[in-house]
């Protein structure tokens, strides 16, 4: 548990730095889950504040991208690729996200958007976590996949070990690494500062390993490009309090960096993945109600996300439409 509990302590530090701060989240192109980043923050881009008053969900990836536009409507069947479920349920999604509304018009089900899609997206900063140096696992594989990519803007390792020049030696150059400890008044100590990878240009998704040889596969600028607004969208609609509190007597909120919030155990003296440690093979285990806190209150009042947020028709002039 050492590396979720690092994990949730440093993400209550990012979000000082950063406007949006997720964990978890995919960034492979062609392999779905090859790749998953423990951390990833936004910079804002020119829109930023757009996608703020947009929506608080995630807007499904096929729902930006399809042909539909704001001030316009169009069948629904006509609007999105693949058979009319799959169109009436990506449009379904794409209303429960309020990016879409939708009508029935001379019989046929239409949509269009709530607003247009902002530039919202300015950097892409993705953050592995290892605590321990000793134990590095595929560190070494997963950070020359994050630079040979190039779907993150900058990569960068944390760790609270002591960064030898060994260490920095078997590292991709490009690659930032930072010594934590949450002990001290500044936590993060930059050892290396990261370099700015290319992406906005071609990458190479790397594959499968054999014998002798590694399969690797050329990604177009454009489909990097679709990927980082997925990588964006998940990490604004998700965030990184995915986490429960235990439903236990022992159960507490920890603190950390001014979050409240954190899943901390009174028995274990640490914090807790619930999820996985919290129940009755657990010896300090007593079923009680989980702390009653607000996790999406703190996150709006910490960063820049508003929960209650709703497309309106006048951020795009689209009453200039309602008799279209």
């Amino acid at each position: 548990m050492r590396e979720f509990a690092f994990e949730l302590r440093l993400c209550a530090h990012l979000e000082r730095a950063y406007p949006v701060v997720a964990r978890q989240l995919g960034t492979s192109v062609r392999a779905a889950g090859g790749r998953i980043v423990d951390i990833v923050c936004l910079t804002r881009g020119p829109d930023f504040d757009a996608r703020t008053r947009l929506t608080p969900d995630a807007i499904p990836a096929a729902v930006v991208e399809a042909d539909i536009g704001a001030g316009r409507w169009r069948r629904v069947v006509d609007a999105f690729d693949g058979p009319p479920a799959r169109a009436r349920d990506l449009a379904e999604r794409g209303e429960m996200a309020g990016f879409l509304e939708t009508e029935r018009r001379d019989g046929h089900a239409v949509v269009r958007q709530t607003a247009r899609y902002p530039d919202w997206v300015g950097d892409i900063v993705g953050i592995e976590n290892k605590p321990d140096l000793g134990t590095p696992g595929d560190l070494t594989a997963q950070l020359r996949h994050d630079v040979s990519l190039c779907v993150l803007d900058y990569a960068i390792l944390a760790t609270e070990s002591y960064v030898t020049r060994a260490h920095l030696n078997r590292l991709p150059p490009a690659v930032g690494v930072w010594r934590v400890d949450f002990d001290a008044a500044e936590p993060i100590e930059v050892v290396r500062e990261p370099t700015r990878l290319d992406a906005s240009g071609w990458g190479i998704e790397p594959g499968d390993t054999h014998p002798g040889r590694r399969d690797v596969t050329p990604v177009t600028p454009d489909e990097k490009a679709t990927q980082r607004r997925r990588v964006a969208e998940r990490a604004y609609g998700k965030g990184w309090r995915t986490y429960g509190l235990p439903a236990c007597v022992n159960a507490e909120s920890g603190t950390e960096a001014g979050v409240t919030t954190l899943p901390d155990c009174a028995y274990k003296d640490r914090l807790v993945d619930a999820a996985g440690e919290c129940g009755p093979d657990c010896p300090g285990y007593d079923a009680a109600d989980p702390p009653d806190v607000d996790l999406d209150a703190e996150r709006a009042t910490r960063q820049a996300w508003d929960p209650d947020a709703a497309s309106a028709r006048t951020q795009v002039g689209l009453d200039q439409w309602t008799n279209d």
